[in-house]
């Protein structure tokens, strides 16, 4: 890549897209800015989310909103595929409008304002414009932060897993931190203090940001790949509101409901994965050899979605598990069930230092990413199956050591998928739908966050053996598929693994 021209302005951007050979350890310090706003915005996401199920349907006089236990699953899987749904937009906007870096910073701004509306707007209105807020936000930053930390590195660069692993730990420093500290407020002062404080977490990451932003910007991310003509933007502009009128029409007669949230949100999930698969796949901007990277994209897409269906329960049918099911006293104290929420980043932080240094150690002889993703889709499954033993028990009976251990599967599981999914997207993405192609990744976390609102209506504590079975086989079932087919796979990608 060639070097950025100066800037006359105080943003301009300083770093290079040439990859750094040193600074944070090893990586540029835009990795360092990068994953520190990533941090402060999943401290404030899932302080955040570890609430907002018992917000939805803890009673009024207990601070919440009174809802049914099926309306805020269904709410809670809308907005995580909400969240995920509109890393497209967000991608749409850096490669077509803003670029992917200024796409990151106005995200960052609309992930605090959401939060303040949780904070400081009562009842369902803060409700609806606090999640809209956050959603749209943390979908664009999740996928701008991605892009530009990929074009901080070049496509061969053997760091480039081991940063995007360092970035992942990161993110859960805050996702560990968050839950415990919203839920102590939750505790101490109410929900709304908890929302405040997830606010407060993110004008600090704003702030980090801004401090060292000329580490962080490279001449990829500076401009839109592919910006919009004035007649497309006439286009678009009409696009999105009828989008909007057609969506407020729906709300008002009753067609959209709490209760059918998340299906209606799967739905649309779906078009979004079917028309952006189709757009970048038909476009002439688009090479041969790029067009085949995408083809070998498809299968390794249907496993996160399969594998996202499951972990995303953890704030779905998981939440009112540890609310009701989980044995949560210890040493004579009763922990608040969305303290369970840290138990998965508490395992990333441990492990995800591990599995960076394991991949760099291994070098070429790392498992295919086809293989990792195989084997994560299956040990999700695993762990999805070691919630059977206990089906059947009375309430606040399942020991906290079983489900910590299970949490320790779902965590190895989702080291082998996540990080790593990030990363190829970034390799596999044709030059023209740079942040598109990362936008596509985070659309199956979006496919799977919905799925796991839908699929939370079919649980109850009477049927969990056929619903952890069901669930957990078909999880195994396809990540067994997709390593009987890593070599087409393999050959598709054209030599990146």
């Amino acid at each position: 890549m060639s070097s950025p021209t100066t800037q006359p302005d105080n943003t301009a951007p300083a770093s290079q897209s040439q990859p750094q050979k040193g600074g944070f350890f090893g990586h540029p310090w835009g990795l360092a800015n990068l994953a520190g706003v990533e941090m402060w915005e999943r401290f404030s996401f899932y302080g955040m989310q570890a609430l907002l199920a018992f917000y939805i349907y803890y009673s009024v006089t207990d601070g919440g909103l009174g809802m049914s236990q099926a309306a805020a699953t269904s709410i809670v899987g809308a907005y995580g595929g909400l969240v995920y749904l509109s890393a497209v937009l967000g991608g749409w906007v850096a490669d077509r409008v803003l670029g992917a870096e200024r796409t990151l910073l106005t995200a960052a701004c609309l992930i605090m304002a959401g939060h303040l509306a949780l904070a400081l707007v009562p009842g369902m209105l803060g409700l609806a414009i606090g999640l809209v807020g956050v959603a749209l936000g943390s979908g664009s930053l999740k996928t701008t932060t991605s892009t530009v930390l990929g074009d901080l590195y070049e496509k061969g660069d053997q760091r480039r897993d081991a940063a995007f692993s360092i970035y992942y730990m990161g993110v859960n420093i805050g996702g560990f931190a968050g839950p415990l500290l919203t839920s102590a407020l939750w505790g101490w002062k109410g929900f709304h203090w908890g929302f405040g404080l997830a606010a407060i977490g993110m004008a600090v990451g704003l702030t980090q940001y801004l401090a060292m932003r000329k580490h962080t910007v490279s001449e990829s991310s500076r401009k839109p790949a592919n910006p919009l003509s004035t007649s497309q933007k006439r286009i678009w502009s009409v696009v999105f509101l009828a989008a909007i009128t057609v969506i407020a029409l729906a709300l008002s007669f009753g067609i959209i409901t709490a209760e059918n949230l998340s299906t209606v949100v799967v739905v649309l999930i779906v078009i979004a994965v079917v028309v952006l698969f189709t757009v970048i796949l038909t476009s002439h901007q688009v090479s041969a050899p790029e067009r085949r990277q995408v083809f070998s994209f498809i299968p390794l897409f249907l496993a996160s979605a399969v594998f996202w269906s499951l972990s995303q329960q953890q704030f779905t049918v998981l939440a009112i598990y540890a609310d009701q099911r989980l044995n949560r006293n210890i040493f004579g104290w009763e922990m608040p069930p969305s303290m369970v929420q840290s138990i998965n980043p508490v395992f990333i932080i441990i492990l995800a230092g591990v599995f960076a240094a394991m991949w760099v150690k291994l070098g070429d002889r790392q498992p295919s990413t086809p293989v990792k993703f195989a084997i994560g889709t299956a040990l999700m499954g695993v762990a999805f199956l070691c919630f059977i033993p206990f089906a059947g028990g009375a309430n606040g009976t399942v020991p906290f050591l079983a489900y910590v251990v299970i949490i320790l599967l779902l965590t190895l599981a989702e080291l082998s998928i996540s990080p790593v999914g990030q990363s190829l997207a970034t390799k596999l993405a044709p030059r023209a739908f740079h942040s598109q192609m990362v936008a596509l990744f985070f659309l199956s976390i979006s496919l799977g966050s919905a799925a796991s609102g839908s699929l939370s209506h079919f649980y109850t504590p009477e049927n969990e053996v056929p619903y952890f079975l069901a669930l957990g086989g078909a999880s195994i079932a396809v990540g067994a598929i997709l390593f009987l087919l890593r070599k087409p796979v393999l050959r598709l990608m054209g030599g990146i693994r």
